[in-house]
């Protein structure tokens, strides 16, 4: 696929989930990518009724009274992309990655996102930085993340969703819709994540395929671990050995998923062997209700 057919493919897709979820519902497409952006503005004194989580407290120590802090709706709105590049979303059929499907589901996300909101930028992260495009607006943004995803080559194997949430954390500083794909094959992420989710308006797209709930019968194989850089032996055609397999990636699922929803995170998952198309308008529609 040249670049051209890569936009092209990516023009269509956007196109048909705008379509899906300005006619399915009133409103406007830009909500999706709205966020609840909010900037300091003004002090005032404690009332009774006020939220208690807006006090400034080193304000309030100063003993003059307790003042909550007051804030306006950002006009201008961020969306930033976060897009795990390690060797493990490199799994997948011949055709079809995982990285290839969260390179399309980026690129998709950041030609509507350019039309709505008023900066669009993209962080690709292994364990160290890959490439990052600072926010900016304008359709030339839009197809300068669409070129560079198109022929991103990773130089690390390797996964550390941790420091892709620090990364993300010190590049932006003010709040964001901050859009995160992965396949989340790490762990120790948790606490960075929250960080995360309280300072931005965070979204997680979880991807996965099929062989990693369903792997073909195929006896003692030899499997090479990309990120390891080792080789392992496994008896595909071991009952226990695959219940273990998609036991466990089911529970990460519903951990994953109980974590999004403690910290008030949109979260979706996507096997990559679908069309993602539907899904992307499903979730859409859940923001667009917020």
């Amino acid at each position: 696929m040249t670049v051209a057919q890569f936009i092209a493919k990516l023009r269509k897709y956007e196109i048909q989930i705008r379509k899906a979820v300005n006619g399915d519902l009133r409103g406007n497409f830009r909500s999706i990518f709205k966020g609840t952006g909010l900037e300091f503005n003004d002090l005032r004194e404690y009332q009774y009724g006020d939220d208690v989580r807006t006090i400034d407290w080193n304000v309030s120590s100063k003993g003059h009274g307790t003042f909550v802090r007051l804030f306006k709706e950002e006009r201008d709105q961020t969306v930033f992309f976060v897009l795990d590049v390690s060797a493990s979303q490199q799994v997948g059929s011949a055709d079809r990655s995982k990285l290839d499907t969260a390179k399309e589901i980026c690129g998709v996300l950041a030609l509507s996102a350019i039309q709505e909101a008023s900066q669009v930028g993209l962080l690709c992260f292994s364990d160290q930085k890959e490439k990052y495009i600072r926010p900016a607006s304008g359709m030339k943004q839009g197809y300068e993340i669409v070129n560079e995803l198109y022929k991103l080559a990773p130089l690390s194997t390797k996964t550390d969703l941790s420091r892709g949430a620090i990364y993300t954390l010190e590049i932006l500083k003010k709040r964001s819709v901050v859009i995160l794909i992965s396949d989340f094959i790490d762990v120790g992420y948790e606490h960075n994540f929250t960080a995360l989710a309280r300072k931005h308006d965070l979204v997680i797209l979880h991807l996965h395929d099929l062989l990693e709930t369903d792997l073909p019968r195929l006896g003692i194989i030899p499997v090479y671990d990309t990120e390891s850089e080792q080789t392992v032996w496994m008896n595909t055609s071991s009952v226990a050995f695959r219940e273990r397999i998609k036991e466990r990636f089911e529970q990460k699922k519903e951990e994953l998923a109980q974590f999004c929803k403690q910290n008030r995170v949109n979260y979706l998952t996507i096997n990559v062997r679908q069309n993602y198309v539907p899904e992307l308008i499903r979730l859409f529609k859940v923001r667009q209700k917020r």
